[in-house]
């Protein structure tokens, strides 16, 4: 079964695919050459302009899966803690929200309604960076919202749980306008895949 962006094993599932096809692709340009070079003799031949080229595209898929080897997968613990507590909300799972600047990783996000939280194990995270780089994006797609991202699961949790219980309350009173290529989607759901959008 395939583990979309946002779901939990996402980072995992991840590292295997794009270590696979990295391998591919190098194998490939490899092959080709001593291909070349067992048939010619010579490394001087049309079969060695062609795997050069082919590493092109293997190192960028080596970059992709460098950078997924150095993101952490989520404690599964954790995981069920948040997953008790969250109820229906709109959640997602190992993101790693991408900016110019820097990249922000986050364990968990929920959002509900005009409110998005979210919990980082990562001490070192900029999470004021980080809020208002989410917030700036949601705002530019029209979504207006407050984003708090945790550092200690504790409160996180219990933000979680708050939430949980007014979802139907909050999202009661939102009017907003479904947008046309995903006419099916809640305005949580929107804001989701906003979120998904700039993460890794």
């Amino acid at each position: 079964m395939k583990i979309e962006k946002g779901e939990f094993g996402y980072i995992k599932a991840q590292k295997k695919k794009r270590g696979l096809i990295t391998f591919g692709l190098f194998a490939i340009p490899i092959i080709i050459f001593f291909t070349g070079l067992w048939q010619t003799g010579t490394r001087l031949n049309m079969f060695t302009f062609v795997a050069i080229m082919g590493c092109l595209p293997a190192s960028r898929s080596a970059v992709g899966f460098v950078m997924m080897l150095v993101q952490k997968s989520m404690d599964p613990a954790v995981y069920q803690q948040i997953e008790e507590r969250s109820g229906d909300l709109v959640k997602a799972y190992e993101l790693t929200v991408s900016a110019y600047e820097k990249n922000t990783p986050i364990d968990s996000l929920v959002v509900c309604g005009y409110h998005v939280a979210a919990y980082t194990s990562r001490p070192d995270a900029d999470t004021v960076f980080a809020e208002k780089h989410i917030k700036a994006i949601l705002k530019g797609n029209g979504y207006r919202a407050d984003v708090k991202i945790f550092k200690d699961l504790k409160p996180y949790l219990e933000r979680v749980s708050s939430l949980a219980k007014q979802r139907e309350t909050v999202e009661k009173d939102i009017v907003y306008t479904p947008n046309e290529s995903y006419p099916e989607l809640s305005r949580s759901e929107l804001v989701k895949h906003t979120i998904l959008a700039i993460s890794l």
